[in-house]
Protein backbone atom coordinates (compact mmCIF):
# COMPACT_ATOMS: atom_id res chain seq x y z
CA UNK A 1 0.00 0.00 0.00
CA UNK A 2 1.29 3.34 -1.31
CA UNK A 3 1.63 6.35 1.82
CA UNK A 4 -1.04 8.72 1.65
CA UNK A 5 0.74 12.45 0.26
CA UNK A 6 -1.50 14.04 3.17
CA UNK A 7 -3.26 12.55 6.17
CA UNK A 8 -6.92 13.79 7.07
CA UNK A 9 -5.74 14.60 10.58
CA UNK A 10 -3.13 17.52 8.12
CA UNK A 11 -5.58 18.34 6.07
CA UNK A 12 -8.07 19.25 8.49
CA UNK A 13 -5.58 21.42 10.02
CA UNK A 14 -5.08 22.88 6.66
CA UNK A 15 -8.39 23.41 6.17
CA UNK A 16 -9.58 25.15 9.59
CA UNK A 17 -11.60 22.25 10.85
CA UNK A 18 -11.15 19.29 13.96
CA UNK A 19 -10.69 15.87 12.97
CA UNK A 20 -14.28 15.21 13.87
CA UNK A 21 -15.33 17.60 11.74
CA UNK A 22 -13.42 16.16 9.00
CA UNK A 23 -15.06 12.81 9.30
CA UNK A 24 -18.03 14.38 9.15
CA UNK A 25 -18.33 16.69 6.07
CA UNK A 26 -17.54 15.95 2.85
CA UNK A 27 -14.31 16.39 2.31
CA UNK A 28 -11.45 17.56 2.37
CA UNK A 29 -9.89 13.97 1.19
CA UNK A 30 -6.25 13.05 1.03
CA UNK A 31 -4.22 13.11 -2.72
CA UNK A 32 -3.81 9.46 -3.18
CA UNK A 33 -2.91 9.28 -6.50
CA UNK A 34 0.24 7.74 -7.19
CA UNK A 35 3.34 10.18 -8.46
CA UNK A 36 1.39 12.72 -7.79
CA UNK A 37 3.78 15.35 -7.06
CA UNK A 38 2.20 19.16 -7.59
CA UNK A 39 1.12 21.04 -4.30
CA UNK A 40 -2.42 19.97 -4.11
CA UNK A 41 -3.59 19.01 -0.73
CA UNK A 42 -7.19 17.84 -1.19
CA UNK A 43 -8.62 15.42 -4.07
CA UNK A 44 -12.43 16.11 -3.39
CA UNK A 45 -13.50 18.31 -6.45
CA UNK A 46 -16.89 19.07 -7.31
CA UNK A 47 -16.74 22.57 -8.67
CA UNK A 48 -17.86 22.15 -12.20
CA UNK A 49 -21.17 20.61 -10.84
CA UNK A 50 -21.19 23.59 -8.35
CA UNK A 51 -21.36 26.28 -10.98
CA UNK A 52 -23.83 24.23 -13.00
CA UNK A 53 -26.03 24.61 -9.66
CA UNK A 54 -25.54 28.12 -9.98
CA UNK A 55 -26.12 28.35 -13.59
CA UNK A 56 -29.36 26.71 -12.96
CA UNK A 57 -30.81 29.02 -10.46
CA UNK A 58 -29.53 31.87 -12.46
CA UNK A 59 -31.60 30.75 -15.48
CA UNK A 60 -34.99 30.09 -13.41
CA UNK A 61 -34.45 34.02 -12.40
CA UNK A 62 -33.71 35.02 -15.47
CA UNK A 63 -36.65 33.13 -16.92
CA UNK A 64 -38.87 34.93 -14.67
CA UNK A 65 -37.69 38.38 -16.15
CA UNK A 66 -39.75 38.78 -19.46
CA UNK A 67 -41.74 42.39 -19.58
CA UNK A 68 -43.59 41.78 -23.25
CA UNK A 69 -40.80 43.98 -24.74
CA UNK A 70 -37.49 42.28 -23.95
CA UNK A 71 -37.99 38.90 -25.84
CA UNK A 72 -34.73 38.51 -27.90
CA UNK A 73 -32.41 39.68 -25.31
CA UNK A 74 -34.01 37.59 -22.59
CA UNK A 75 -33.41 34.51 -23.94
CA UNK A 76 -30.04 35.53 -25.86
CA UNK A 77 -29.18 35.61 -21.93
CA UNK A 78 -31.09 32.42 -20.84
CA UNK A 79 -28.96 30.34 -23.33
CA UNK A 80 -26.17 31.89 -22.26
CA UNK A 81 -27.06 30.10 -18.74
CA UNK A 82 -27.60 27.07 -20.34
CA UNK A 83 -25.67 26.34 -23.47
CA UNK A 84 -22.86 29.54 -23.52
CA UNK A 85 -19.76 28.69 -21.64
CA UNK A 86 -18.71 32.56 -22.11
CA UNK A 87 -16.35 34.26 -19.17
CA UNK A 88 -17.68 37.18 -17.03
CA UNK A 89 -21.45 35.02 -16.36
CA UNK A 90 -22.39 36.93 -13.30
CA UNK A 91 -24.18 34.84 -10.85
CA UNK A 92 -27.94 35.71 -10.80
CA UNK A 93 -29.09 34.02 -8.13
CA UNK A 94 -28.28 33.17 -5.50
CA UNK A 95 -26.21 36.90 -4.55
CA UNK A 96 -25.31 38.48 -1.24
CA UNK A 97 -27.78 40.73 0.63
CA UNK A 98 -28.32 41.97 4.02
CA UNK A 99 -27.57 39.28 6.49
CA UNK A 100 -25.93 37.00 4.09
CA UNK A 101 -22.47 37.50 2.52
CA UNK A 102 -21.60 35.29 -0.70
CA UNK A 103 -18.09 34.87 -1.75
CA UNK A 104 -18.70 34.76 -5.06
CA UNK A 105 -20.53 36.90 -7.87
CA UNK A 106 -19.26 35.24 -10.96
CA UNK A 107 -19.84 31.66 -12.55
CA UNK A 108 -15.93 31.41 -13.47
CA UNK A 109 -14.88 32.08 -9.73
CA UNK A 110 -16.51 28.46 -8.89
CA UNK A 111 -15.47 26.83 -12.38
CA UNK A 112 -14.88 27.90 -16.00
CA UNK A 113 -16.21 26.60 -19.38
CA UNK A 114 -19.27 25.03 -17.88
CA UNK A 115 -22.93 24.83 -19.24
CA UNK A 116 -25.72 23.05 -18.70
CA UNK A 117 -26.79 21.99 -22.61
CA UNK A 118 -23.54 19.62 -22.62
CA UNK A 119 -24.64 17.35 -20.06
CA UNK A 120 -29.10 17.60 -19.87
CA UNK A 121 -30.56 13.76 -20.63
CA UNK A 122 -30.69 13.43 -24.34
CA UNK A 123 -33.30 11.14 -24.84
CA UNK A 124 -37.03 11.54 -25.78
CA UNK A 125 -39.10 13.18 -23.17
CA UNK A 126 -42.26 11.59 -23.29
CA UNK A 127 -44.44 13.74 -20.51
CA UNK A 128 -43.86 17.09 -23.00
CA UNK A 129 -45.47 17.17 -26.51
CA UNK A 130 -43.85 17.51 -29.44
CA UNK A 131 -41.53 14.25 -29.08
CA UNK A 132 -38.32 16.73 -28.12
CA UNK A 133 -35.66 15.75 -26.44
CA UNK A 134 -34.56 17.11 -23.43
CA UNK A 135 -32.03 19.91 -24.83
CA UNK A 136 -35.11 20.74 -26.87
CA UNK A 137 -37.57 20.49 -24.45
CA UNK A 138 -35.61 23.14 -22.35
CA UNK A 139 -34.35 25.37 -25.39
CA UNK A 140 -38.02 25.67 -26.38
CA UNK A 141 -39.69 26.43 -22.80
CA UNK A 142 -36.65 29.20 -22.69
CA UNK A 143 -38.04 30.41 -25.72
CA UNK A 144 -41.52 30.67 -25.03
CA UNK A 145 -40.07 31.89 -21.20
CA UNK A 146 -38.51 35.25 -23.19
CA UNK A 147 -42.28 35.77 -24.19
CA UNK A 148 -44.09 35.89 -21.38
CA UNK A 149 -44.64 38.54 -19.48
CA UNK A 150 -42.83 37.38 -15.95
CA UNK A 151 -42.56 33.83 -17.57
CA UNK A 152 -46.12 32.99 -17.14
CA UNK A 153 -48.55 32.47 -20.14
CA UNK A 154 -51.85 32.95 -19.17
CA UNK A 155 -53.47 30.89 -22.27
CA UNK A 156 -51.82 27.69 -21.85
CA UNK A 157 -51.30 27.98 -17.61
CA UNK A 158 -47.27 27.33 -18.27
CA UNK A 159 -45.09 28.66 -15.56
CA UNK A 160 -42.00 28.77 -17.13
CA UNK A 161 -39.41 29.16 -14.77
CA UNK A 162 -40.77 26.56 -12.40
CA UNK A 163 -40.97 24.15 -15.32
CA UNK A 164 -37.43 24.92 -16.77
CA UNK A 165 -36.29 24.86 -13.23
CA UNK A 166 -37.93 21.59 -11.98
CA UNK A 167 -36.93 19.24 -15.44
CA UNK A 168 -33.65 20.60 -15.45
CA UNK A 169 -33.00 19.83 -12.20
CA UNK A 170 -33.67 16.60 -13.34
CA UNK A 171 -32.38 16.50 -16.70
CA UNK A 172 -29.24 17.48 -15.95
CA UNK A 173 -28.56 16.65 -12.02
CA UNK A 174 -30.69 13.47 -11.10
CA UNK A 175 -29.78 12.09 -15.08
CA UNK A 176 -25.86 12.90 -14.48
CA UNK A 177 -25.63 11.64 -11.00
CA UNK A 178 -27.68 8.34 -11.65
CA UNK A 179 -27.50 7.59 -14.91
CA UNK A 180 -23.24 8.46 -15.03
CA UNK A 181 -21.22 9.15 -12.46
CA UNK A 182 -22.96 6.51 -9.81
CA UNK A 183 -23.63 3.83 -12.67
CA UNK A 184 -21.23 2.89 -15.62
CA UNK A 185 -18.10 5.72 -13.83
CA UNK A 186 -18.44 2.86 -11.22
CA UNK A 187 -17.45 -0.09 -13.25
CA UNK A 188 -13.62 -1.47 -13.07
CA UNK A 189 -12.60 -0.42 -16.56
CA UNK A 190 -13.93 2.94 -16.84
CA UNK A 191 -12.68 5.90 -14.94
CA UNK A 192 -10.50 3.39 -12.49
CA UNK A 193 -9.14 3.62 -9.15
CA UNK A 194 -5.35 3.64 -10.01
CA UNK A 195 -5.36 6.06 -12.76
CA UNK A 196 -5.87 9.82 -12.69
CA UNK A 197 -9.46 10.98 -13.98
CA UNK A 198 -7.79 12.99 -16.60
CA UNK A 199 -4.06 14.04 -17.70
CA UNK A 200 -2.79 15.88 -15.02
CA UNK A 201 -5.23 15.89 -12.55
CA UNK A 202 -4.60 15.14 -8.95
CA UNK A 203 -7.80 12.90 -8.25
CA UNK A 204 -8.07 9.49 -9.11
CA UNK A 205 -11.29 8.21 -11.69
CA UNK A 206 -12.87 7.21 -8.91
CA UNK A 207 -12.57 9.79 -6.15
CA UNK A 208 -13.89 12.65 -9.26
CA UNK A 209 -16.84 10.42 -10.23
CA UNK A 210 -17.90 9.77 -6.83
CA UNK A 211 -17.33 13.60 -6.18
CA UNK A 212 -18.81 14.72 -9.36
CA UNK A 213 -22.51 13.20 -8.44
CA UNK A 214 -22.37 14.22 -4.93
CA UNK A 215 -22.15 18.04 -6.65
CA UNK A 216 -25.16 17.40 -8.45
CA UNK A 217 -26.99 16.46 -5.36
CA UNK A 218 -26.51 20.11 -4.18
CA UNK A 219 -26.45 19.47 -0.27
CA UNK A 220 -23.43 21.32 1.78
CA UNK A 221 -20.54 19.41 2.62
CA UNK A 222 -21.21 20.26 6.49
CA UNK A 223 -24.91 18.67 6.24
CA UNK A 224 -24.45 16.57 8.76
CA UNK A 225 -24.30 18.95 11.09
CA UNK A 226 -28.03 20.58 10.06
CA UNK A 227 -31.13 19.96 10.80
CA UNK A 228 -33.79 19.96 8.25
CA UNK A 229 -35.13 23.39 9.11
CA UNK A 230 -31.36 24.47 9.23
CA UNK A 231 -30.10 23.03 5.47
CA UNK A 232 -33.70 23.95 4.01
CA UNK A 233 -33.25 27.63 5.58
CA UNK A 234 -29.31 28.00 3.95
CA UNK A 235 -31.06 27.59 0.23
CA UNK A 236 -33.58 30.59 1.70
CA UNK A 237 -30.60 32.53 2.26
CA UNK A 238 -31.99 33.08 6.23
CA UNK A 239 -29.30 32.41 8.50
CA UNK A 240 -25.77 32.82 7.43
CA UNK A 241 -23.94 31.80 10.68
CA UNK A 242 -25.80 27.91 9.65
CA UNK A 243 -24.15 28.17 6.22
CA UNK A 244 -21.03 30.19 6.86
CA UNK A 245 -19.43 26.67 7.68
CA UNK A 246 -15.65 27.79 7.57
CA UNK A 247 -16.35 31.17 10.09
CA UNK A 248 -15.00 33.42 7.15
CA UNK A 249 -17.67 35.75 7.47
CA UNK A 250 -18.94 35.13 4.34
CA UNK A 251 -21.20 31.78 2.35
CA UNK A 252 -19.08 29.83 -0.27
CA UNK A 253 -21.49 29.00 -3.19
CA UNK A 254 -19.23 25.52 -4.15
CA UNK A 255 -19.02 24.19 -0.43
CA UNK A 256 -21.93 25.89 1.88
CA UNK A 257 -24.78 26.22 -0.05
CA UNK A 258 -28.23 24.30 -0.44
CA UNK A 259 -29.35 23.42 -4.21
CA UNK A 260 -31.79 21.51 -5.67
CA UNK A 261 -32.85 18.19 -4.60
CA UNK A 262 -30.97 18.48 -1.37
CA UNK A 263 -33.20 20.96 -0.40
CA UNK A 264 -36.22 19.44 -1.68
CA UNK A 265 -35.12 16.12 0.50
CA UNK A 266 -34.67 19.03 3.13
CA UNK A 267 -38.22 19.65 2.44
CA UNK A 268 -39.65 15.81 3.23
CA UNK A 269 -37.42 15.33 5.99
CA UNK A 270 -39.16 18.95 8.13
CA UNK A 271 -42.21 15.77 7.84
CA UNK A 272 -40.02 13.87 9.52
CA UNK A 273 -38.38 11.50 6.56
CA UNK A 274 -34.49 11.16 6.96
CA UNK A 275 -33.79 11.80 3.50
CA UNK A 276 -31.29 14.03 2.96
CA UNK A 277 -28.76 12.70 6.08
CA UNK A 278 -29.54 8.88 4.61
CA UNK A 279 -28.63 10.41 0.72
CA UNK A 280 -25.65 12.33 2.35
CA UNK A 281 -24.12 9.26 4.59
CA UNK A 282 -24.39 7.12 1.66
CA UNK A 283 -22.03 9.68 -0.79
CA UNK A 284 -19.95 10.19 2.73
CA UNK A 285 -19.64 6.15 3.34
CA UNK A 286 -18.88 5.86 -0.44
CA UNK A 287 -16.27 8.56 -1.00
CA UNK A 288 -14.35 7.24 2.60
CA UNK A 289 -14.05 3.41 0.51
CA UNK A 290 -12.83 5.18 -2.28
CA UNK A 291 -10.15 7.23 -0.16
CA UNK A 292 -9.36 4.43 2.00
CA UNK A 293 -8.20 2.07 -1.24
CA UNK A 294 -5.21 4.41 -1.09
CA UNK A 295 -4.73 5.50 -5.12
CA UNK A 296 -5.02 1.11 -5.72
CA UNK A 297 -7.59 -0.11 -8.35
CA UNK A 298 -10.98 -1.17 -6.06
CA UNK A 299 -11.60 -4.52 -5.25
CA UNK A 300 -14.44 -6.60 -6.75
CA UNK A 301 -15.58 -6.36 -2.73
CA UNK A 302 -15.13 -2.67 -2.95
CA UNK A 303 -16.77 -2.13 -6.33
CA UNK A 304 -19.19 -4.19 -4.74
CA UNK A 305 -19.48 -1.65 -1.60
CA UNK A 306 -20.11 1.18 -3.65
CA UNK A 307 -22.48 0.32 -6.01
CA UNK A 308 -24.31 -0.49 -2.59
CA UNK A 309 -23.45 2.61 -1.14
CA UNK A 310 -24.49 4.12 -4.79
CA UNK A 311 -27.95 2.34 -5.20
CA UNK A 312 -29.15 3.74 -1.93
CA UNK A 313 -28.66 7.10 -3.03
CA UNK A 314 -30.67 6.75 -6.54
CA UNK A 315 -33.07 4.71 -4.70
CA UNK A 316 -33.59 7.62 -2.39
CA UNK A 317 -33.23 9.88 -4.96
CA UNK A 318 -36.05 8.89 -6.82
CA UNK A 319 -37.72 9.12 -4.02
CA UNK A 320 -37.12 12.59 -2.88
CA UNK A 321 -38.56 13.53 -6.70
CA UNK A 322 -41.59 11.33 -6.19
CA UNK A 323 -42.38 13.21 -2.79
CA UNK A 324 -42.47 16.12 -4.72
CA UNK A 325 -44.29 14.78 -7.65
CA UNK A 326 -46.92 13.61 -4.45
CA UNK A 327 -47.07 17.69 -2.48
CA UNK A 328 -47.53 19.43 -5.58
CA UNK A 329 -50.38 16.95 -7.01
CA UNK A 330 -51.79 17.77 -3.51
CA UNK A 331 -51.21 21.60 -3.97
CA UNK A 332 -52.98 21.41 -7.22
CA UNK A 333 -55.85 19.71 -5.86
CA UNK A 334 -56.28 22.41 -3.33
CA UNK A 335 -55.61 25.16 -5.89
CA UNK A 336 -58.72 23.76 -7.72
CA UNK A 337 -60.83 23.64 -5.27
CA UNK A 338 -60.68 27.26 -4.71
CA UNK A 339 -61.29 27.61 -8.34
CA UNK A 340 -64.22 25.59 -8.40
CA UNK A 341 -65.44 27.84 -5.54
CA UNK A 342 -64.54 31.03 -7.31
CA UNK A 343 -66.03 29.84 -10.67
CA UNK A 344 -69.14 28.73 -9.05
CA UNK A 345 -69.72 32.41 -7.18
CA UNK A 346 -68.53 34.46 -9.86
CA UNK A 347 -65.30 35.56 -8.34
CA UNK A 348 -62.21 36.81 -9.91
CA UNK A 349 -59.82 33.41 -10.09
CA UNK A 350 -56.36 35.55 -11.83
CA UNK A 351 -54.87 35.10 -8.39
CA UNK A 352 -55.65 31.57 -7.33
CA UNK A 353 -55.07 30.58 -10.75
CA UNK A 354 -51.34 32.28 -11.09
CA UNK A 355 -50.83 30.09 -7.49
CA UNK A 356 -52.78 27.11 -9.37
CA UNK A 357 -49.96 27.05 -12.43
CA UNK A 358 -47.01 27.89 -10.55
CA UNK A 359 -48.11 24.28 -8.67
CA UNK A 360 -48.59 23.02 -11.27
CA UNK A 361 -45.47 24.29 -13.43
CA UNK A 362 -43.34 22.46 -10.12
CA UNK A 363 -45.64 19.22 -10.27
CA UNK A 364 -45.06 18.95 -14.39
CA UNK A 365 -41.26 19.39 -14.17
CA UNK A 366 -40.53 17.08 -11.10
CA UNK A 367 -42.57 14.47 -13.45
CA UNK A 368 -40.80 15.08 -16.52
CA UNK A 369 -37.71 14.18 -14.28
CA UNK A 370 -38.24 11.11 -13.51
CA UNK A 371 -37.97 10.00 -16.93
CA UNK A 372 -34.35 11.14 -16.83
CA UNK A 373 -32.64 8.65 -14.04
CA UNK A 374 -31.66 6.00 -17.07
CA UNK A 375 -35.01 3.25 -15.58
CA UNK A 376 -37.64 2.37 -17.48
CA UNK A 377 -40.66 4.18 -15.35
CA UNK A 378 -43.04 1.36 -17.59
CA UNK A 379 -46.91 1.56 -16.67
CA UNK A 380 -45.87 4.34 -13.68
CA UNK A 381 -44.51 6.60 -16.45
CA UNK A 382 -47.13 5.93 -18.90
CA UNK A 383 -50.21 6.64 -16.24
CA UNK A 384 -48.11 9.68 -14.61
CA UNK A 385 -48.23 11.33 -17.95
CA UNK A 386 -51.90 10.56 -18.64
CA UNK A 387 -53.01 11.83 -15.49
CA UNK A 388 -51.18 14.92 -15.52
CA UNK A 389 -51.24 15.44 -19.38
CA UNK A 390 -49.77 17.96 -21.22
CA UNK A 391 -50.83 21.22 -19.52
CA UNK A 392 -53.20 21.95 -16.57
CA UNK A 393 -56.90 21.65 -16.88
CA UNK A 394 -58.07 25.25 -17.85
CA UNK A 395 -61.16 27.40 -16.54
CA UNK A 396 -62.72 27.21 -19.92
CA UNK A 397 -62.21 23.09 -20.27
CA UNK A 398 -59.62 21.54 -22.09
CA UNK A 399 -56.08 21.90 -21.87
CA UNK A 400 -52.90 21.47 -24.01
CA UNK A 401 -52.88 18.18 -26.07
CA UNK A 402 -49.44 19.04 -28.64
CA UNK A 403 -47.86 21.87 -30.42
CA UNK A 404 -48.25 21.92 -34.14
CA UNK A 405 -45.47 22.52 -36.93
CA UNK A 406 -45.11 26.07 -36.09
CA UNK A 407 -44.44 25.72 -32.18
CA UNK A 408 -47.69 26.72 -31.41
CA UNK A 409 -50.01 24.95 -28.31
CA UNK A 410 -53.15 23.07 -29.67
CA UNK A 411 -55.78 23.52 -26.67
CA UNK A 412 -58.15 20.62 -27.00
CA UNK A 413 -60.06 17.80 -24.97
CA UNK A 414 -62.79 18.13 -22.38
CA UNK A 415 -61.04 18.07 -19.02
CA UNK A 416 -63.14 19.93 -16.58
CA UNK A 417 -61.55 20.82 -12.64
CA UNK A 418 -63.45 18.50 -11.01
CA UNK A 419 -62.28 15.78 -13.25
CA UNK A 420 -58.62 17.12 -13.03
CA UNK A 421 -58.94 17.19 -9.63
CA UNK A 422 -59.76 13.19 -9.46
CA UNK A 423 -56.31 12.47 -11.35
CA UNK A 424 -54.53 14.85 -8.75
CA UNK A 425 -55.39 11.82 -6.21
CA UNK A 426 -55.29 9.24 -8.43
CA UNK A 427 -51.22 10.59 -8.71
CA UNK A 428 -51.07 10.78 -5.52
CA UNK A 429 -51.97 7.49 -4.84
CA UNK A 430 -49.49 6.20 -8.02
CA UNK A 431 -46.88 7.47 -6.81
CA UNK A 432 -47.49 6.22 -2.97
CA UNK A 433 -47.93 2.76 -4.38
CA UNK A 434 -44.88 2.66 -6.78
CA UNK A 435 -42.27 4.46 -4.36
CA UNK A 436 -43.36 3.88 -1.29
CA UNK A 437 -43.34 7.45 -0.02
CA UNK A 438 -42.88 8.82 3.22
CA UNK A 439 -43.75 12.15 4.05
CA UNK A 440 -46.81 12.05 1.68
CA UNK A 441 -47.05 16.01 1.89
CA UNK A 442 -50.22 17.68 1.29
CA UNK A 443 -51.98 14.31 1.06
CA UNK A 444 -55.42 14.61 -0.34
CA UNK A 445 -56.44 10.84 -1.13
CA UNK A 446 -58.79 10.49 1.46
CA UNK A 447 -61.21 12.16 -0.81
CA UNK A 448 -60.44 10.01 -3.69
CA UNK A 449 -63.49 7.79 -3.13
CA UNK A 450 -65.99 10.75 -2.64
CA UNK A 451 -65.03 12.89 -5.62
CA UNK A 452 -65.10 10.13 -8.05
CA UNK A 453 -68.25 9.14 -6.40
CA UNK A 454 -69.64 12.76 -7.06
CA UNK A 455 -68.76 12.90 -10.62
CA UNK A 456 -69.47 11.02 -13.75
CA UNK A 457 -66.87 8.03 -14.81
CA UNK A 458 -66.51 10.37 -18.37
CA UNK A 459 -65.43 13.39 -16.20
CA UNK A 460 -62.16 11.49 -14.68
CA UNK A 461 -60.53 9.09 -17.76
CA UNK A 462 -56.94 8.95 -17.48
CA UNK A 463 -57.30 8.98 -21.21
CA UNK A 464 -59.43 12.24 -22.19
Amino acid sequence: MRTKYLSVLSIAVLFGMSTLASAQTYGPYPITLEGYSGDKADSTAYTGQAARQVLHTSLKKLASQGDGSNAAELKQQMMQYFSGKEEGRKIIAPTSRDGFTIVQSEVDQISKGVNLKGKTYKGVVNGWPGKMTGPEVIEFMIDKAANAKRGFDPVTGFDYPQLISKFAMGAVFYHQAVDNYLDEKLEADNKPNDKPYGEGKHYTGKEHSWDEGFGYFGAPAHALDLDANQAYGIAKMKDQAVADYNQDGKVDLYREMTYAHAYYAADSDKAGTDYLRAIFQAFLDGRQLIADANGEALSPSQRAQLKAHAETIKTLWEKVIAEAVFKYAGSVYKDLEKLQTIVETGGNANDTFRAYAKHWGELKGFAMALETGGKDLGEVGTRMNRLIGYGPALLGGGQVTGIDADGNYQIGGAKDLGGYMVHMLKLQKLMDDAYSLQARKNDATGDLEGLVNSLSEGAYSEND
